[in-house]
């Protein structure tokens, strides 16, 4: 006989068994310990609190930064029977009454609310009348100043511990926390000797890969191809990038919408409800602006341009394959987009905080521009041991790295190091080099050097790399002369190489390999489109939702209809052993897909 979680977990969400660490986690919970969960997106975050709800007497508090991402998870718990509600700032006065009224009957199991409530002392004393038996906190990161989604307001939760529910447990969890992070959340939330589980972030179903920002609309181009009537999300930088790059898609014959703060509230919502019930494939949206969807069947996140840290790139390329579905990660780099990101840290008042910004910032753009397996990086830098040899699923693991006679442009960057003095970062020697005319190089009448203009067949991110390969091989010697802020110098192996006019292999930079031709082409192995029942069953997943005003995943996941079509289940009792088919759903739905089945298997006959 299965204990309650197990009960639970197949009876409301259709799983027959947990992902690794979750179970520990929600008993953790249940014996009323303060936990923090640091776990990749995907990774199923959400269970450990939804399970101990449905478990625990009284009602669990889900702290939630996003109004959209709030309404997901409603409906996707009501969908399974659950009964959850939400209040924020998109309800009126009335609606909120009436939620108040359900909650002090003892209704309902979850109530999600944003941190913002919590300052509200009338609220305060509201949820004081309730029986709360569990505060859970999502997106956790957001309390913390080193977090890079800080949110001020988050700082309202200091007072669930202190003040309003001292004797209640709380479960932070998020996706994309390092290890300082961790520490201030546990210090901000005041909890009590947490137990802290850190998930792998490891997530082998996502392709990824960095591709030189050249001719990227048309690379876009390519990789949609591999993506038709798939779910994409585009990042830009700029509000501007969002609307030019939706339009142009249009113009090609997809269906795109842009997504950035300078839309009313009433745009972005219709935006973001087009792409979440399948009216758009496309979303182009902007870097800073988190968008918060609960979306599981993303198969493409493309960067359009560089994003601000590693963090919020990892969070960002965590919203494809939430199922666990085969996706993809595509980011365009150029060392040019870092003049735009060192312009907004520019503008920030706070001496620490454009110190923290531009070290993240050389974090991420070490990892564009690393030769090693970009899996490996991203663990690493979370905390976990990453020492694939092979990871088989990132470029430069996948790509044969092709090497070719470098000495005359290492003798010009070696050169270029002495003759500025050995006092430089690259991108001054890189400047030099390729004859910029930037104050920097003009005011110490750097234009006047012999090395000077000498390299023109190489653009700026290949010397970045043709650098950083010197210095790995011990040519050059990198001094931090202030925090995360380096310099060159020439080794004396450098110097010997210099004299002696020794032969120098490098890597062919992909820059030099990308013109002229591209690596995307073709239809991808990962798009269902191919497969008929998957289109039926997904046009009437598309019809019931619309019926019911939700988006299509709440009803069934691509996972769910992907097993449909190999054991095509055509009675209760095998269509209950589907992926995701808890009571609720084979009540509501199972008649309806079945027939479908039926039909399918029929003309197959």
């Amino acid at each position: 006989m299965p204990d309650i979680i197990h009960h639970i977990l197949k009876t409301y969400f259709g799983y027959d068994s947990f992902r690794p660490q979750q179970e520990e986690i929600i008993r953790n919970v249940l014996a009323g310990n303060d936990t923090v969960v640091l776990m990749p997106t995907g990774g199923g975050k959400s269970l450990c609190f939804q399970i101990p709800a449905m478990a625990l007497e009284g009602i669990t508090l889900v702290v939630s930064p996003l109004i959209a991402l709030m309404k997901d998870q409603v409906d996707a718990m009501i969908a399974n029977g659950i009964p959850a509600v939400f209040i924020n700032s998109s309800l009126s006065a009335r609606e909120i009454f009436e939620i108040q009224e359900e909650l002090q009957r003892g209704k309902i199991k979850l109530l999600y609310i944003a941190p913002e409530r919590l300052a509200l002392l009338d609220f305060q004393v509201f949820l004081k009348s309730l029986p709360i038996s569990l505060i859970a906190v999502d997106e956790a990161h957001c309390i913390s100043e080193w977090g890079h989604e800080f949110r001020p307001d988050y700082r309202n939760l200091q007072r669930c511990k202190q003040v309003l529910f001292p004797h209640v447990p709380i479960i932070a969890l998020t996706a994309t926390a390092t290890l300082k992070v961790k520490e201030d959340i546990i210090t901000q939330l005041h909890l009590q000797t947490p137990k802290v589980f850190l998930a792998s972030f490891d997530r082998p179903n996502l392709f990824i890969r960095v591709k030189p920002k050249q001719q990227a609309f048309k690379e876009i181009l390519l990789l949609l191809k591999k993506y038709t009537d798939e779910a994409v999300i585009i990042y830009c930088l700029s509000r501007k990038e969002t609307e030019t790059l939706a339009v142009a898609l249009n113009k090609e014959g997809h269906k795109a919408t842009a997504y950035h703060a300078g839309m009313s509230s009433d745009e972005r919502k219709k935006a973001q409800d087009r792409f979440k019930k399948d009216q758009v494939s496309i979303i182009v949206a902007t870097i800073a602006f988190g968008m918060g969807i609960d979306k599981p069947d993303v198969r493409l996140v493309i960067h359009y341009s560089l994003p601000k840290s590693i963090e919020g790139y990892y969070q960002e390329i965590g919203r494809a394959g939430r199922d666990g579905l085969a996706s993809e990660c595509v980011l365009f780099y150029t060392y040019g987009d870092t003049r735009t990101l060192e312009y907004f840290i520019g503008a920030m008042e706070d001496a620490d905080e454009q110190r923290r910004a531009r070290v993240k910032l050389q974090e991420i753009v070490d990892y564009c521009e690393a030769q090693g397996c970009r899996r490996n990086i991203l663990l690493r830098y979370f905390g976990e041991v990453g020492e694939m040899q092979n990871c088989a699923s990132c470029d430069t693991c996948t790509t044969t790295k092709e090497t070719f006679d470098g000495t005359v442009i290492a003798q010009k960057i070696l050169s270029a190091v002495i003759k500025t003095g050995q006092k430089f970062g690259a991108q001054h020697v890189i400047s030099v080099l390729r004859g910029s005319k930037n104050q920097g190089v003009l005011s110490r009448g750097h234009d006047s050097l012999s090395v000077y203009g000498i390299v023109k067949d190489y653009d700026d991110s290949a010397l970045r790399l043709f650098i950083k390969e010197l210095a790995s091989k011990g040519y050059l010697l990198k001094d931090e002369i202030d925090h995360n802020i380096f310099i060159f110098k020439v080794s004396a192996k450098g110097m010997d190489a210099l004299k002696q006019r020794a032969s120098i292999e490098l890597t062919k930079p992909p820059v030099a390999m990308a013109k002229g031709k591209s690596s995307s082409s073709g239809k991808g192995s990962s798009t269902h489109s191919d497969n008929e029942l998957f289109q039926e069953l997904r046009a009437l997943r598309r019809k019931i939702a619309e019926q019911r005003n939700v988006p299509p995943f709440v009803i069934f996941s691509d996972k769910s209809l992907l097993e449909m079509t190999e054991y095509l289940p055509q009675e209760r009792e095998q269509f209950s052993k589907i992926f995701g088919v808890g009571a609720q759903k084979l009540e509501d739905f199972g008649h309806k897909f079945m027939e479908v089945i039926r039909q399918y298997a029929g003309k197959k006959l």
